[in-house]
């Protein structure tokens, strides 16, 4: 393999060192953009001891504020300082971007989608309801001198409109500063294949690694690989999941969904300590809220239940290999007060038979 930077790749992936995860067929990216109309973009700062970013994904490239896809969330340890959830658990929707940063940069992001939700729609808050923002953080602390309150609304505003079709994976954008089992964590992609009455529909995901205990992490055959550094005692970190699909469903079975992320984790050797913060949030494509909706009654397709494992072992096979994905694809990182993370890639390449 070619040496790849850690600010970022598409090119160093899980697959290309043989972990893929369960029985299903990725699609063409094997990204959360696989979702037609999905897109992700990445603002990085990597500037000494400063080491963090933000990523963006939009469900659709519209107006979300008008035009809502339906969501969902579900928190597996609630440590963690997330900003909008209540609002989508209460009308299962989203209405902003979804913004990935670190913990102490919630705020600005959610002003940056304040912001830019009113440049397009100058009716919130006057003569409309005002709006939702959603943003989930991680703290990359360990890398980066979170102190420094490095993000502006700035770096938000270019995530955004970076936003796109491919997926640079790694220590980039949110995930710049991020820890994993001991190694460099950061940002990681999956998606996988679904078939129903006939039709191609696809089901994505996009982790913001940063959890796990050091020699805890278990690859697909069985291997447990430890960093160079001591096992450490205490597991103390967060992990965000964000969900897209194009299949139809509700609120409700959303969730439902988004929860089998928390097997995902499990099986690369997640517990959920007491100290994580372990997030996911989901939405469809499929199905959206017109904002200035006319009509009392309104059409809404759904999944036969009878049909949703299916999508259950996607959400966990995806989940499990997008950690794998941002493990593979972050290089070595050194950051804050001289600390250093190991590339779970480099030894992956030692540990070839």
């Amino acid at each position: 393999m070619p040496s790849i930077p850690s600010s970022g790749s598409i090119e160093a992936r899980a697959r290309a060192y043989g972990l893929a995860c369960g029985r299903g067929r990725p699609g063409p990216r094997n990204a959360i953009t696989d979702v037609p109309g999905v897109l992700v973009g990445h603002s990085t700062i990597a500037e000494g001891e400063v080491q963090t970013g933000v990523t963006a994904i939009l469900p659709h490239g519209g107006n979300l504020y008008r035009d809502k896809p339906v969501a969902a969330a579900d928190v597996l340890n609630g440590f963690g300082k997330s900003a909008g959830l209540v609002q989508v658990e209460e009308l299962g929707t989203l209405e902003t971007p979804i913004l990935l940063t670190n913990t102490l940069s919630v705020g600005t992001c959610s002003t940056a989608l304040i912001r830019r939700a009113l440049r397009e729609n100058p009716d919130i808050g006057r003569t409309t309801a005002t709006v939702n923002p959603v943003v989930m953080e991680c703290n990359d602390g360990f890398l980066s001198d979170i102190q420094a309150l490095a993000v502006t609304e700035e770096h938000a505003f270019a995530a955004l409109d970076a936003a796109g079709g491919e997926v640079a994976v790694g220590a980039v954008g949110a995930g710049r500063g991020m820890s994993c089992f001991g190694f460099k964590g950061g940002i990681g992609t999956a998606s996988r294949r679904l078939t129903f009455d006939g039709g191609r529909f696809h089901l994505g995901v996009l982790v913001l690694a940063n959890f796990g205990r050091a020699g805890d992490l278990r690859l697909p055959d069985g291997r447990r690989l430890v960093p160079l550094d001591e096992p450490t005692p205490v597991e103390k970190g967060s992990v965000i999941i964000v969900m897209a699909t194009d299949v139809p469903l509700d609120h409700r079975q959303l969730r439902r969904v988004v929860r089998r992320a928390g097997v995902g984790l499990a099986r690369v050797g997640s517990f959920w300590g007491h100290g994580s913060g372990d997030i996911a949030l989901g939405f469809t494509t499929a199905n959206r809220v017109n904002h200035d909706e006319a009509h009392d009654l309104v059409p809404f397709r759904m999944l036969n239940e009878s049909r949703i494992d299916r999508l259950f072992e996607a959400m966990a096979d995806a989940t499990q290999e997008a950690v794998l994905d941002a493990l593979v694809a972050a290089g070595p990182l050194a950051g804050r007060a001289g600390n250093w993370r190991p590339g779970l890639r480099d030894l992956l390449e030692k540990d070839k038979p």
